[in-house]
C-alpha cells in the first residue's frame, strides 16, 4: 500500500548446548516460557528421517536397505547399531545430516522471522560439532560439575558411575565448549536457582540486546 510502512524485525538467534546430563533441555524450557521459540535439532533431526526426503534417500543410499523398517521408515535403532560402534560410519552419516539439517534451521529460523518473533534459541547437543554455531548470533552452554551429571545419570537414567562417565567423557570437553561460548548457565544447583538465573539472563542480556535492535 503506498505511504504504508515497514518494519523491520531483528531476530537474536541464541544457540543452546551443553553435555549430556547439565539441563540444557530445563533451560529450552525456562526460554519458551519467557517467549523464545524453540527450534529442536533432534526434533528436527526425526523430521530429516521421513520417508522419501532428501536426507531419507541419502542415509539409504548410504548404509543400505537393511536399516529400514517394513513400513520403509528408518529404524533408528538400527542406524544406531552401526554408526555408534564405528567412528567412520559415524563421521559418514554425520556428513550427510549435519548439512541437510543446517538448511532445516535456517528454514525455520526465516518463518519465525518472518512471523515477527525476536527471540529464537536453536537447542542442539552437537552445536558445536555440526558447525551450527554459524547459525545463530550467540552460544549459551549449560554447565554442571562431572560428579552432579554422574548423580543425575544414575537417577535419571539408571547409569552406573563408569557408564556415565564414559558418555561424558565421548563429549566434546567442558572446557572446550565453555571457551567457545557467549554464556555458560550454570546448572550445579537445582531448578529454583536454574530459573532465577535464565530468568536474569533474558532481563539482562537477552530484552537488552532485542530492544536495542529494534528501538
Amino acid at each position: 500500500m503506498p505511504g504504508s510502512l515497514t518494519v523491520w524485525v531483528v531476530m537474536l538467534t541464541i544457540g543452546l548446548t551443553g553435555g549430556i546430563g547439565t539441563g540444557k533441555s530445563a533451560v529450552a524450557d525456562l526460554l519458551q516460557e519467557l517467549g523464545a521459540s524453540i527450534i529442536d535439532a533432534d526434533q528436527l533431526g526425526h523430521e530429516a528421517y521421513t520417508p522419501n526426503s532428501e536426507a531419507w534417500r541419502q542415509v539409504v543410499a548410504a548404509f543400505g536397505q537393511e536399516i529400514l523398517t517394513a513400513d520403509g521408515e528408518i529404524d533408528r535403532r538400527k542406524l544406531g547399531s552401526i554408526v555408534f560402534a564405528d567412528p567412520d560410519e559415524l563421521a559418514r552419516l554425520n556428513a550427510i545430516m549435519h548439512p541437510l539439517m543446517a538448511g532445516m534451521v535456517e528454514q525455520r529460523k526465516a518463518e519465525l522471522k518472518a512471523g515477527g518473533q525476536s527471540v529464537a534459541v536453536v537447542e542442539a547437543a552437537v552445536l558445536f560439532e555440526a558447525g551450527w554455531d554459524s547459525l545463530v548470533d550467540e552460544v549459551w552452554t549449560t554447565y554442571a560439575p562431572v560428579d552432579t551429571v554422574v548423580e543425575r545419570l544414575h537417577a535419571r537414567n539408571g547409569l552406573s558411575e563408569e557408564e556415565a562417565r564414559k558418555r561424558i567423557n565421548s563429549q566434546m570437553s567442558v572446557e572446550e565448549r565453555n571457551r567457545r561460548s557467549h554464556v555458560v548457565v550454570d546448572n550445579s544447583s537445582d531448578l529454583a536457582a536454574l530459573e532465577h538465573g535464565v530468568r536474569d539472563l533474558w532481563q539482562t542480556r537477552v530484552k537488552g540486546q532485542v530492544n536495542q535492535s529494534n528501538g
